[in-house]
């Protein structure tokens, strides 16, 4: 089998205390399509010492790898995922993905290099041959992810599909200009919740019934702003709108330039609302916009992410943290901006975290509520 990484693993840390690795390995059966691999065991070490630092095997194999072109379960907040294939078969000259988000021991540093340990067999006609093979040897990013001020003002707010699971962000792979990427990998939806757990109250048909609806933008860190598109309508929730062009599916929205290789994007803002132009720069805490829900988007809420590029598409998304927040609360149950409307009230099921507390240079972990 061969195999591919698609990003430069980043080590960052997360509000679960621990330092997270996320990234993907592609493989590829490089037998002919009479004869299925069965994949049993993925390792992933440390190059040097050879230390097992994470793996998935099974049932957590099965959930955590897909063929590519496979369309993401379980992503629309209502189907549950079908049951993981356990075993693993890939069938021959297939492709496989297997999303790694890999949690290390408290106070474990991240190896400087990792290799990939594939363990398994091959299904001949005569029974099964097993094999193991070391795969894509590679380097992690020793450049620490930025670390940023809130991109929304003051308050209370919902965290919703960010890293690390079977999210459209965490798992949205993307065939661009002939290549793969994850462009939303660490990407976060932004919904301003009200003293009663509230993110919406009156008419869910309404834009203004949303909490979140106008509420300002702000930079996260100085820089240049480099792109700015803006005059595409809101969309009237909760009914998802049909699939935009492409270049339209962050709807309204501002990117900066706040290191060499790094962009902040805001999408899904109001039209009319963003008061900088491309070329402006901007101080940390200024405000950009107002939060709308134009683009992709049914309720309004903002999608904030870095990149590595000023595009969205294609991009990279790398890890990114805040300087300070306080965990509240998390949230069970899949909500987001496309069955956020759906519910039967507004307020958000916010049960107690384990890691309730103020964080500093921490990643929020997916539905996490929190205060800025």
């Amino acid at each position: 089998m061969t195999a591919a990484v698609l990003t430069e693993p980043t080590p960052f840390d997360a509000t679960d205390g621990r330092t997270h690795l996320s990234y993907e390995l592609l493989t590829t059966s490089a037998l002919s399509s009479s004869t299925p691999v069965r994949l049993d065991r993925v390792d992933v070490r440390d190059a040097h010492t050879h230390q097992v630092i994470g793996s998935l095997s099974g049932q957590a194999l099965g959930e955590a790898a897909n063929p590519v072109g496979d369309p993401l379960p379980g992503a629309d907040g209502y189907t549950p995922p079908p049951p993981a294939p356990t075993p693993t078969v890939i069938q021959g000259s297939q492709q496989w993905i297997i999303w790694l988000d890999l949690a290390l021991d408290r106070g474990q540093p991240a190896p400087e290099v990792l290799e990939h340990r594939l363990s398994g067999a091959i299904l001949t006609a005569s029974g099964p041959s097993a094999f193991e093979e070391t795969v894509q040897t590679t380097a992690t990013a020793r450049t620490a992810p930025l670390d940023l001020s809130p991109p929304v003002l003051p308050g209370t707010w919902y965290a919703s599909e960010s890293c690390c699971g079977n999210t459209h962000h965490r798992r949205g792979l993307a065939p661009i200009n002939g290549r793969f990427s994850v462009p939303q990998r660490f990407a976060i939806d932004w919904y301003r919740v009200g003293a009663q757990g509230q993110a919406w109250e009156g008419d869910p048909a309404q834009l203004t019934s949303y909490l979140s609806y106008r509420q300002p933008v702000v930079a996260a860190a100085g820089g240049r702003v480099v792109e700015v598109q803006d005059g595409l309508p809101d969309n009237p929730p909760p009914v998802t709108p049909p699939v935009p062009p492409i270049e339209d599916t962050v709807g309204n929205h501002v990117t900066l330039e706040v290191a060499p290789g790094r962009y902040l994007l805001y999408g899904h803002l109001q039209p009319g609302s963003l008061n900088v132009r491309e070329g402006d720069c901007v101080e940390p805490g200024q405000v950009l916009g107002l939060i709308g829900n134009s683009g992709n988007s049914t309720t309004p809420h903002l999608h904030f992410q870095v990149m590595t590029t000023a595009e969205f598409f294609p991009t990279d998304s790398p890890p990114f943290t805040f300087r300070e927040f306080r965990v509240l609360g998390q949230v069970e149950p899949r909500i987001w901006d496309d069955n956020l409307g759906l519910q039967p009230t507004g307020v958000l099921p916010i049960t107690p975290s384990p890691y309730e507390g103020t964080h500093h240079a921490k990643y929020p972990l997916d539905r996490e509520v929190l205060d800025f």
